[in-house]
């Protein structure tokens, strides 16, 4: 199976590995800043991740996922969702991913190796977003302060 292949498997199931992540939210004690939030909500913020996954993955440029999720950090400070909660939440969504691509079988060698390759992409992906997350949270914490 090639990476697009598997990034297309991804975004075709977003709905479902959606629904599971919504679930994974609710139920884990580290993610209670969420709590506010009804299902619908979560589930549009998961979704634009797993829909979108081929774009994330494939851009290029630090720039958009730099945006984007600096943007979702101080969105989540301004919330009021504490850090260590936004950081959870990220790291489940890559969890939730993972479980699924490793659920989807693999018939030979080739196949493990591009189901690792795209792990890789995904963890480098989440590493990113993590960090622009956090740098957004101080960002918007430090101008609360001033």
């Amino acid at each position: 199976m090639m990476i697009g292949k598997l990034v297309a498997l991804i975004e075709d199931h977003a709905d479902e590995l959606t629904a599971r992540m919504v679930r994974l939210v609710r139920e884990d004690p580290m993610t209670g800043g969420y709590d506010r939030f009804d299902d619908e909500e979560l589930g549009a913020r998961a979704r634009l991740v797993y829909a979108n996954l081929g774009q994330w993955l494939s851009e290029t440029s630090e720039e958009h996922v730099e945006e984007e999720y600096f943007r979702v950090g101080q969105l989540r400070y301004e919330e009021g969702v504490p850090l260590s909660h936004v950081v959870m939440a990220l790291l489940l969504t890559r969890r939730n991913l993972w479980r699924f691509v490793e659920s989807q079988g693999w018939d030979t060698i080739f196949d493990l190796r591009q189901q690792l390759d795209l792990v890789l992409l995904v963890v480098r992906f989440f590493d990113r977003a993590i960090h622009h997350a956090v740098r957004g949270y101080e960002a918007a914490g430090r101008r609360k302060t001033v």
